[in-house]
């Protein structure tokens, strides 16, 4: 009997066990304006604003900004970062939809026409887990 509701007790636990992703951001120039993080769970909503799964804001620090995530289901994700200097929350562009501010991917580089994709981008997140971007 206390062993059926031990596991009763701890099942939930086991099934619902949430990660923590802690995201560095290394190449931060100035502690002006924030670090836009924003965490994607599928190749069709990747970069788009709308459809971040989780996304936030964190005080820019000079050299490397870092910003935790809590309870993040086991999967795969990919993250887009950058450093909105201006603190306007939008990823300010050029006439030709170039970035003028620096970004940077979990994993993926910029191309010569345009982002990585989610594939290029994604890991796998089964337990806590620290990922380092780079942004340029």
């Amino acid at each position: 009997m206390a062993k059926s509701i031990f596991l009763l007790v701890l099942f939930p636990v086991l099934v619902c066990s949430q990660n923590t992703l802690t995201v560095s951001v290394k190449g931060v120039k100035s502690s002006e304006g924030n670090i836009s993080i924003g965490l994607y769970t599928d190749a069709e909503g990747f970069l788009k604003a709308d459809k971040i799964y989780k996304g936030l804001f964190q005080k820019a620090q000079e050299g490397t900004t870092t910003a935790v995530i809590e309870n993040l289901p086991k999967g795969t994700y990919a993250i887009a970062v950058y450093h909105d200097e201006n603190a306007n929350e939008e990823l300010d562009t050029n006439l030709l939809g170039i970035p003028k501010e620096p970004l940077g991917f979990s994993k993926g580089k910029l191309k010569t026409f345009g982002p990585p994709d989610f594939e290029e981008c994604a890991f796998r997140l089964d337990t806590d887990q620290e990922i380092l971007v780079t942004i340029k």
